[in-house]
């Protein structure tokens, strides 16, 4: 009996260490990855990063050509103000909320730079989840913007409106980028 045991514990190490040396390539990927799924997985997940909420998001400011000091997250991507929205009140979900994912915090939002403590704010959206608020406009980033610097939304009128980045006093800023959305690449 005690063999038998012994036989079925050497039985299930050695197909457990099998499956894991299988899984893994020498750099950790799944053998079975390939270079499409690997792009595709790196791409989702840079998605869902952005949409996520930060526990505590962080509004700043910096400076970008043609613009000015502007505001941006903790990372330092350009942050948009809706036209659209009339209140504190988000109107941007669904598709919208796809190519312009809202600033979300799970804890209280806090201010850097020349950005102004007493202007930021937060406002419950129809999904729940909490998005921040500057000068009483819901914060926006915009998927175009590939990396911090990037300002390619603002102008752009989409979703029933326009789009623009805001300054430290929280007012949208219509310079630089009124005429459509392509002020450039990175400014700051």
């Amino acid at each position: 009996m005690r063999r038998i045991r012994l036989a079925v514990v050497g039985a299930a190490a050695i197909a457990l260490i099998t499956t894991a040396s299988a899984c893994s390539g020498s750099d950790g990927d799944s053998a079975a990855s390939t270079p499409s799924t690997k792009a595709s997985a790196k791409a989702s997940a840079k998605a869902t990063s952005v949409a996520q909420a930060s526990d505590q998001a962080t509004v700043k400011t910096a400076s970008a050509d043609k613009l000015g000091t502007i505001l941006v997250d903790e990372k330092g991507r350009t942050l948009y103000l809706f036209e659209k929205d009339t209140s504190t009140k988000s109107t941007c979900d669904g598709a919208c909320a796809k190519a312009w994912p809202p600033l979300l915090t799970t804890g209280k939002p806090k201010t850097d730079g020349s950005a102004q403590s007493k202007l930021i704010d937060t406002s419950k959206r129809s999904d729940g989840k909490t998005q921040v608020t500057y000068n009483g406009h819901p914060l926006y980033r915009y998927q175009g913007d590939s990396k911090p610097g990037d300002t390619n939304g603002q102008g752009l009128d989409q979703f029933g409106a326009k789009w623009f980045v805001l300054d430290a006093d929280g007012k949208e800023v219509k310079t630089g980028g009124d005429t459509g959305g392509d002020t450039g690449g990175p400014g700051y």
